[in-house]
């Protein structure tokens, strides 16, 4: 179970909204499983949790899928 960073303060970072906050950090999630697959073996976190820690960071940022597709 995800602990840190607190789901509420994360949804807050995707507007509210749960299912923009799922899809941001699974996409998130997958490019770091394809870009740095030997550092997550080697590492006790999972993908998802670092995708949700960069979120909370700042690394990365929820956009509209309007904007995405532009």
């Amino acid at each position: 179970m995800m602990i840190e960073p607190p789901i509420d303060e994360l949804t807050e970072k995707a507007d509210g909204n749960k299912y923009k906050l799922c899809r941001v950090l699974s996409k998130r999630a997958k490019t770091l499983e394809l870009t740095i697959p030997d550092e997550l073996e080697a590492s006790d976190r999972k993908s998802i949790s670092i995708a949700a820690q960069q979120l909370m960071d700042g690394e990365i940022v929820c956009q509209d899928e309007k904007a995405e597709e532009e």
